[in-house]
């Protein structure tokens, strides 16, 4: 089956037109891509590391997380996955997957197989080329996360994460002003930062009393961007977003 989204907001092309410029005919064969669309819980795995797939999964709506365990059965979280990410998409090279994929809250997954991706990459290079970008800024992105988890302060760590997660929304249109729905846990932050539930409660509170962000359930509202900019050390040099407004 193929999705129903329109084009001007089918989350694959937004986040490939965030970071490259398509043309009317590469849209239409991204659009009419066969995939399996399945809804999935919250805390569910996606794909599980040593998996050998042979599809990789779209996020069409909700939020997921890319993770690396240790024998001792700690997560860390290496990235977070919004609309229009393909988390996986290196499994069409790379026969066994090294890290797991799961669900932070429920998600709407397109599954794609790998055979009508080389059938797609083969007809229209170009969305090879802009595949190939997209896992060259996923791996930038890594880097980023090195740095952060390995040299920035709790306090730095996770301005920097909110003004990431913030920007890259934005890129593919679900960000009001300086507002967006984040339904991530504190827990959940906690792996992703390398720090316990109880920081991450102590930096949210710090956060708000310093007027620097409002949380209201799972809404976050940034009221002073560039300040939180400016703790988090944030430059989105390394999103390599085409789009100026959605750098901004």
């Amino acid at each position: 089956m193929t999705t129903a989204f329109h084009p001007k907001y089918n989350p694959m092309i937004r986040k490939l037109e965030s970071i490259f410029t398509l043309t009317d005919d590469e849209r239409h064969a991204l659009q009419t891509l066969p995939m399996q669309v399945v809804a999935i819980k919250a805390d569910q795995d996606i794909v599980r590391e040593g998996d050998v797939p042979s599809r990789s999964s779209l996020i069409l709506s909700g939020f997921a997380c890319t993770y690396k365990m240790t024998a001792q059965g700690k997560r860390q979280i290496v990235s977070f996955n919004i609309p229009g990410d393909i988390p996986d998409l290196q499994s069409l090279h790379l026969k066994v997957i090294d890290n797991g994929v799961g669900t932070i809250s429920p998600c709407t997954v397109g599954f794609i197989t790998h055979e009508d991706l080389r059938a797609i990459c083969e007809r229209y290079p170009r969305i090879t080329a802009a595949f190939w970008r997209e896992t060259l800024i996923d791996a930038s992105i890594f880097r980023e996360w090195v740095l952060n988890v390995g040299r920035r302060e709790a306090y730095i760590r996770m301005a920097h994460v909110l003004c990431e997660l913030l920007t890259r929304l934005r890129a593919v249109g679900l960000v009001e002003d300086h507002a967006c729905d984040l339904p991530i846990t504190q827990g959940e932050f906690a792996d992703a930062l390398g720090v316990t539930n109880v920081h991450v409660n102590r930096v949210l509170q710090q956060m708000r009393a310093e007027g620097l962000i409002e949380l209201s359930g799972d809404r976050l509202n940034i009221p002073d961007w560039e300040k939180l900019k400016e703790v988090g050390e944030f430059d989105p040099t390394y999103l390599h977003l085409e789009s100026d407004q959605a750098a901004a």
